[in-house]
């Protein structure tokens, strides 16, 4: 008699639906109709007490409108305390049952099967103890989503701020814009509490922070700070939790999977053919457990590296606490990840023999880790002055170069900005796009040999212009030792000028703090590669006209977007040039006086993100090199490749 062991493991259709699929097929022998009415009888009793959490949050989503703020409160708390029970109790029923009945005996098709229906029988058994019938309730997509977009801590931190109830507002408040970054109100909303009377900088908690990624962000805050202690106790922790973390996102998969495009009333295929579909999408659920655990909320894509990047600070921590073989483990393990790496292969051999010839720590020997090459690649041009390397700037892939033109070429390529710029060029007509108290005008390459070859401005300066940026292309790509070709991705010839009446009491930045290719998150110490930033940029320069201007510094920070690293005073023929991500946070200080002019570079190793003006510029310099009168323009050519790309 099957009895009770009747599967929804597989398909999230009905019960009935699948036991009457499985008596029409004969695939299992039910007697007669009565007994597959009391079959899903059994299955239909309800023992759990739990209430459903979408209905809870319709309630609450009701008694908002009816500005009933603590029915809100009440419902909604009940909702995402109702959505976190159903969640662990999935994990702990499905654990709970893949131990009682393991895959590990069998040897044969039905004694597979046989293991199949009696772990889904002990899941539903004991889910429904705690929630009650699955088939009989349904939660829509839709609520789900709004769960995971964490719509319910808006509706509460509105409810709060109502009923005055200020620290949990803030609370409410925070976690929700953590998911949803982009929420300009929220950020406002943030902003207001921190000002009032009766919040505190504790009141700012994420009430769904993942406890594997605080471990993580914490460890590495101590770790920067040289806490190597903290941060190895941090380190170990959050691998800890990443594994428990990594357990019931698998076990979460073991549950009904969503097949797209597929019509399973009408699903013809046979039963190896759907078992075969359910675990494929199985796995590939597991699978994903490896990127939503290393996905913060909100962001569409993980940190890179993000697990063995835990060996790789514990190995360094590790060192400078002295304990040789604890480093030689997390180094090791890093190599699981990535084998033959080769620096870090390099560590294992040398923690392998200071454990046999118990050497004390070196100091020489932190090199290993820590040193950064400061010693660049030809400069190209006799000319060109080497002022800091990296290491002078207090970072990785920076250079700050002088006399990259000269004082004659940055009066011409001043002069051609006064005439060809245009303000909002380059910032999709936005005069002021980074401050209300500047004014940004540019140009790019093209317009500018375009206006040469109308004669309204010197031929020759327009060629100066394409020159130029092709001489700090060719230091970039030589300086940095780059084995493949660096392309032009945006080329722009930029003025920032103050606003005469605005530069007093001005607390501001002229560019806030950013990355080139990346979102800058100082509060995970993120960088986020990911739309809308121009993510296949690679390497970044500014090459500078004048000096004769008040403020407009070019700044390195740390992560944070706060710490200062290195600071450079614009001049005529300086040069800063840097690799585009996240390692290299930088932002430009108020101009409070006068204008000031540079040329903006950004450059790709990808040739399918080439600037497309600059190719045609390319053609432009060609036919005027050989003389062509065949030239054919387009005067009305009006494109913006940052717009584009």
């Amino acid at each position: 008699m099957f009895d009770k062991q009747v599967s929804t493991y597989f398909w999230s259709c009905s019960v009935s639906q699948w036991l009457i699929l499985w008596y029409e097929k004969l695939l299992f022998p039910i007697p007669n109709m009565f007994d597959l009415i009391h079959i899903i009888s059994l299955l239909s009793s309800s023992r759990g007490s739990l209430e459903p959490y979408d209905l809870l949050y319709n309630n609450a989503v009701d008694a908002f409108y009816r500005s009933d703020y603590k029915d809100v409160v009440r419902y909604m708390e009940g909702a995402l305390s109702s959505y976190a029970e159903v969640r662990q109790t999935k994990v702990r029923c499905r654990l709970r049952c893949q131990d009682q009945h393991p895959f590990d005996s069998v040897t044969m098709d039905l004694q597979f099967f046989d293991v199949v229906l009696r772990r889904s029988n002990c899941q539903n058994e004991c889910v429904e103890e705690k929630v009650g019938t699955q088939s009989m309730h349904k939660v829509s997509e839709d609520v789900n989503q709004d769960f995971q977009r964490r719509i319910p801590y808006n509706y509460l931190q509105l409810a709060y701020q109502k009923l005055k109830q200020l620290d949990k507002a803030a609370a409410a408040a925070h976690t929700y814009f953590q998911a949803n970054p982009e929420h300009v109100e929220m950020d406002q909303n943030l902003e207001q509490y921190k000002a009032l009377e009766g919040t505190d900088q504790d009141h700012f908690v994420d009430r769904e922070a993942r406890p594997h990624q605080m471990s993580f962000s914490a460890g590495v805050k101590l770790y920067d700070s040289a806490d190597y202690k903290g941060a190895i106790a941090q380190f170990e922790e959050a691998l800890q939790e990443y594994y428990k973390a990594d357990v019931e996102c698998r076990a979460l998969c073991q549950g009904p999977q969503r097949f797209e495009e597929q019509d399973h009333v009408l699903y013809r295929y046979s039963l190896y053919e759907l078992v075969s579909d359910h675990f494929t999408q199985a796995l590939h659920c597991e699978h994903e457990c490896v990127r939503d655990l290393s996905t913060r909320p909100g962001r569409l894509s993980p940190m890179e590296n993000y697990l063995p990047l835990h060996y790789d600070y514990l190995q360094f921590a590790y060192f400078q606490m002295n304990m040789v073989e604890e480093a030689m483990e997390c180094a090791q393990s890093y190599l699981l990840f990535h084998e033959g790496d080769e620096f870090m292969t390099e560590n294992v051999e040398y923690y392998r023999e200071a454990v046999v010839n118990t050497l004390p720590s070196s100091s020489v020997l932190v090199c290993v880790f820590v040193c950064v090459c400061t010693v660049g690649g030809p400069l190209v041009y006799d000319s060109v002055r080497l002022v800091q390397n990296s290491k002078a700037l207090n970072g990785t892939q920076r250079v700050l170069l002088d006399d990259v033109i000269s004082v004659d070429e940055c009066a011409e390529l001043t002069n051609l900005a006064h005439t060809v710029t245009m303000a909002g060029d380059g910032y999709r007509g936005k005069m002021s796009p980074h401050t209300p108290n500047e004014r940004f005008e540019g140009a790019t390459v093209l317009k500018t040999l375009q206006y040469g070859y109308e004669g309204r401005v010197p031929l020759k300066s327009a060629r100066l212009f394409y020159d130029a940026s092709e001489r700090a292309r060719r230091i970039i790509e030589s300086y940095f030792l780059l084995n493949s070709t660096l392309h032009f991705s945006y080329t722009h010839l930029v003025c920032r000028t103050a606003i005469a009446g605005q530069q007093d009491h001005r607390n501001d930045l002229s560019h806030p703090i950013h990355a080139d290719n990346c979102l800058l998150d100082p509060e995970a110490n993120e960088c986020w590669k990911e739309p809308p930033a121009y993510t296949y940029r690679d390497y970044s320069a500014l090459l500078y006209l004048n000096g004769d201007f008040e403020g407009g510094e070019f700044i390195f920070t740390e992560m944070d977007a706060k710490t200062v690293t290195a600071q450079v005073k614009p001049k005529c023929g300086r040069m800063v040039g840097f690799s585009s991500g996240g390692e290299n946070p930088h932002g430009v200080r108020a101009v409070t006086r006068g204008q000031r002019c540079a040329v903006a570079l950004w450059f790709t190793l990808d040739p399918l993100f080439r600037e497309l003006e600059r190719l045609q510029a390319d053609e432009v310099m060609q036919a005027l090199d050989n003389q062509s009168s065949q030239s054919q323009w387009d005067t009305s050519l009006n494109i913006n490749p940052k717009d584009e790309l």
